[in-house]
């Protein structure tokens, strides 16, 4: 509760809105950015083939496939499911990473098959440093990195860089 002459501060749903769901933020917003930082610009959302091409056209240094979880859009496409033709949209113009849902090796295997250059880890460093701090962070990242390891050869590669769609098969 708030002093006498104090504002309350914003509930946090209202306040994660004002910055996550801006309705300003546009393409047309890209040369303001751009003037501002001069640092990379990495997009995350793109869930469309068309807003990967747009991302090309607009000279971005790299995209991000993620439907946040699925809570920004209620219904909104898997993410994986719209990985592929994303990659196929953007070819080689830029570097498309892929965060949704990473919790294991097997996850990582998937989306780098599918084309993405790298996948990005959420939740399970954060659990690791819940549990045991900076050490609980490793031993969680290093396990995943294990798994991913041993997935790529299971699947008969020697790097994850091998893998390709091929590599995976539909469970029947």
């Amino acid at each position: 509760m708030p002093l006498p002459g104090e504002v309350a501060p914003a509930p946090v749903g209202v306040a994660f809105s004002r910055v996550f769901q801006n309705p300003g933020l546009s393409w047309e917003r890209l040369p303001l950015i751009r003037a501002n930082w001069d640092g990379p610009i990495l997009l995350k959302g793109i869930q469309s083939p068309r807003d990967a091409k747009l991302a090309v056209k607009h000279k971005i240094d790299g995209i991000v496939v993620s439907n946040h979880g699925g809570r920004q859009v209620d219904g909104a496409i898997a993410s994986l499911d719209a990985l592929r033709p994303i990659v196929k949209a953007v070819g080689k113009k830029m570097p498309v990473l892929f965060d949704s849902g990473i919790r294991t090796g097997r996850d990582a295997l998937k989306a780098l098959a599918l084309g993405a250059d790298a996948v990005l880890i959420g939740r399970p460093y954060v659990y690791g440093l819940a549990l045991d701090g900076q050490r609980g962070s490793r031993i969680v990242m290093r396990k995943l990195v294990n798994e991913l390891e041993a997935e790529v050869r299971k699947a008969g590669h020697r790097s994850h860089r091998d893998l390709s769609r091929s590599s995976l098969t539909r469970a029947r």
